[in-house]
């Protein structure tokens, strides 16, 4: 995977601060990234998954779960396909943070798994950190 135990944080960071940069030069000095609430929609499907790879015995992810990790995939690409926006705030959260790349290769692998969803709790952290806003 392009993320490891030892990156996956400052992979996250970098990603937050670049959104943020990008942010504050388009609006004045003001960060404006995508939404907490949308982010968070999408952690709780992220979670819900997680809770699930916790209790697997094995290591190779069992069908049902590949199938809603696929589904997980499908409902970024939908958020993706719906900014309509002039600022592209979801798809670009979505490109820099290569949220549809790594769950592809996130394969049937446990281990994979669990260290995506870590990824996406330092992207919400730091989303947060650096100015991320309710709406």
């Amino acid at each position: 995977m392009r993320i490891n135990e030892n990156n996956y944080v400052d992979k996250a960071e970098k990603v937050i601060k670049e959104l943020a940069e990008e942010s504050k030069q388009r609006n004045r000095g003001r960060v404006d990234m995508v939404t907490t609430s949308k982010l968070r929609n999408l952690l709780a499907m992220t979670a819900d998954i997680y809770n699930q790879v916790l209790v697997c015995q094995e290591e190779v992810l069992s069908d049902d779960i590949c199938g809603r990790i696929e589904y997980l995939r499908v409902r970024f690409m939908y958020e993706y396909g719906r900014d309509d926006s002039k600022e592209r705030k979801v798809k670009n959260f979505i490109d820099k943070t290569n949220i549809l790349v790594l769950l592809k290769e996130v394969g049937k692998t446990k281990h994979n798994y669990i260290l995506f969803s870590k990824y996406m709790e330092a992207l919400i952290a730091f989303h947060k950190y650096y100015g991320g806003k309710e709406q």
